[in-house]
């Protein structure tokens, strides 16, 4: 089949930009085009973005990637009620209280077959099967759009005893709970590059399991889930006394030879959406790369100029095993892989790596917190389908809840800008979003429309774009610290309702939220591969959202549809400076029982 507008070969040379010549070097053009299709993806009262006509189920993509062939090594599974794993032979591994991580992270554990398989059964792995009828599906500890799961995962490792003689790159399969081994690398790759006891976590995405369901916005929804899968990852390495940080100075060509994704066939881009059989679409695209590394570390730096010519040779390795097929048929929404190449990041030379100090969160009401550990809480995770309209929660626990979805915790006298608390402190830039919140069933806090600030450099700018009507006051009990505002007393049940495709979740939780990120001034000033940062930033966001109503005992649900322009009309925003990216729920959750929960292992003998 013949298309146009091929990619940039995977075999040419990585682009590289100075950041000092980064503004000379803007395209207007590029950024046109990621205004265009954000433009072209939103949905309004009248008319959805691009999609799929009713769902081809016997198309449905299959949530599980192996690579046929390479070896799998099993890794060991862990209890959710106490502390010990199943293995008798092995150490023993405490969890943490979800809420203790907030305020210091443990003593760092030793890297071994025990910690990394602790590691990934509480970020990455599966959390339960449901069933009901003939349907049986999994969940899992991250969550994502539709429960679709475009995020795989891979780890890049020094040796490490009973899983590999030597340093290597394995490819994460969850139902399995496993590492298939893709390929060995060079010895001393990780003493040259990194401190003792550190790894890597690659995430890439195969943007077909979205688009099966969601057509064109689907590129907005598998960046959410890159956040979300960020944040499970630096939330369980935390429990392990592991700090990380996303490796952002390599570029697109780097991950892509680092997790072995270059084995994947050169894929044209159509020039307009075509269907048929198109096995090259289900590609995984490199996202990004995250250093895992013992908390407490002094300063240290990673050469990202070095290292990506050590990376350049990883393409000459043995890389073994074949990709399974997820689909028979396919839909190709070309515009979602046009905006996946415009949006690439090159290697960028100049930005050092730095390593903040852990920064505590604030701590207002921990009696509002069930003293669960941080296992419970990430494999208990949910995404609510219903929320009950009855559910009421205190005000010292709602301002508990906004207190974590603070980049910067709690530093004394200073602003809240860069991202230095758990988990946000995985991303290397200032922080970009905010949160417009709809308060419904808040105990002594009135119904209405507020704004939590989360990087107070925008509080001006935010103030004189919003609708001047707004009063911008400190809501009573209000804790100095937590940048919150009061804009509108009313009851919005029926306008987060309607905002948010008419679903009655957004009105009948305690409250609903929309993130609102400082968008077009952003891709300017750091370059359009922001772009799909800012959806990184709002996954982070909405996992801390998801595990903390988990923590207070209830639940939480992210909101991918809703009405973007009705938002930004609301709010009194005009232009492209600010943008509503991501909405959310948290409430009483409506438990549906017709589905029977089973365990996540073993599971049932389906490829569901």
């Amino acid at each position: 089949m013949s298309f146009s507008s091929p990619p940039a070969s995977s075999s040419s040379s990585p682009s590289i930009v100075n950041p000092k010549e980064e503004q000379d070097d803007f395209d207007e053009h590029k950024l046109s085009h990621v205004l265009k299709y954000h433009n072209q993806t939103k949905h309004s009262f009248n008319k959805y973005a691009r999609g799929p006509h009713g769902l081809d189920w016997a198309n449905q993509p299959n949530p599980f990637r192996r690579y046929v062939s390479s070896p799998l090594i099993p890794l060991l599974h862990f209890p959710i009620s106490d502390n010990q794993i199943q293995n008798p032979s092995s150490s023993q591994i405490e969890a943490p209280l979800y809420s203790s991580l907030f305020r210091s992270l443990p003593p760092a554990k030793p890297i071994s077959k025990s910690t990394i398989s602790q590691f990934f059964y509480d970020s990455l792995a599966l959390s339960a099967w449901k069933t009901t009828g003939f349907s049986t599906w999994s969940l899992r500890v991250n969550p994502s759009s539709g429960n679709l799961h475009p995020t795989e995962a891979y780890i890049i490792a020094p040796p490490i005893e009973s899983l590999s003689d030597s340093p290597f790159v394995a490819h994460y399969a969850p139902k399995e709970h496993g590492l298939e081994i893709r390929a060995e690398l060079p010895s001393g790759f990780f003493e040259k590059f990194f401190p003792q006891n550190s790894f890597l976590v690659g995430l890439s995405s195969i943007f077909w399991r979205e688009a099966w369901k969601y057509g064109e916005r689907a590129f907005r929804y598998c960046n959410h889930d890159v956040g979300h899968a960020t944040a499970a990852v630096t939330m369980a390495a935390a429990g392990l006394g592991w700090d990380v940080k996303l490796i952002d100075g390599l570029g697109c060509e780097d991950l892509k030879n680092l997790m072995g994704l270059q084995i994947f066939p050169e894929f044209e881009i159509p020039s307009k959406p075509i269907r048929g059989k198109i096995p090259e679409i289900e590609f995984e695209h490199p996202d990004c790369v995250l250093l895992v590394y013992p908390n407490g570390l002094g300063e240290f730096d990673v050469n990202c100029k070095d290292l990506s010519s050590a990376i350049s040779e990883f393409s000459q390795l043995n890389w073994k095993g074949k990709p399974n097929m997820l689909s028979k048929d396919h839909i190709c929404w070309d515009i979602i892989y046009r905006t996946a190449e415009i949006v690439k990041k090159p290697l960028t030379l100049g930005h050092r790596f730095f390593i903040d100090p852990f920064q505590r969160s604030g701590l207002y009401s921990e009696a509002s917190y069930k003293g669960l550990t941080v296992r419970q809480i990430v494999r208990k995770r949910r995404s609510a389908v219903d929320m009950d309209g009855v559910t009421e929660m205190e005000r010292d626990t709602f301002y508990q809840i906004l207190s974590h979805c603070l980049p910067s915790g709690c530093p004394i006298g200073d602003k809240q800008k860069r991202q230095l608390a758990l988990p946000f402190r995985a991303l290397p830039w200032d922080a970009e979003v905010h949160a417009v919140l709809f308060v419904h069933r808040v105990v002594g806090l009135p119904q209405g429309i507020y704004f939590l600030v989360r990087n107070e450099n925008h509080f001006n700018e935010l103030k004189k774009s919003m609708n001047s009507e707004f009063v911008w006051a400190k809501p009573e009990g209000c804790p100095d610290d937590l940048p919150l505002y009061e804009l509108y007393r009313s009851n919005c049940q029926r306008l987060a309702m309607q905002l948010s495709c008419h679903q009655e979740i957004a009105s009948d939780g305690c409250f609903s939220l929309g993130m609102v990120a400082r968008f077009e001034p952003t891709l300017r000033e750091k370059n359009v591969w922001m772009y799909p940062r800012l959806f990184w930033e709002t996954g982070v966001l909405g996992q801390v959202l998801y595990l903390e109503a988990h923590a207070v005992g209830i639940s939480a649900t992210g909101i991918g549809c809703f009405f973007d322009d009705p938002v930004h009309q609301l709010l009194g925003l005009k232009g492209s400076n600010f943008q509503s990216l991501y909405h959310f729920t948290v409430g009483g959750p409506v438990l549906d029982k017709r589905i029977m929960s089973l365990p996540a292992y073993p599971g049932p003998d389906v490829d569901a």
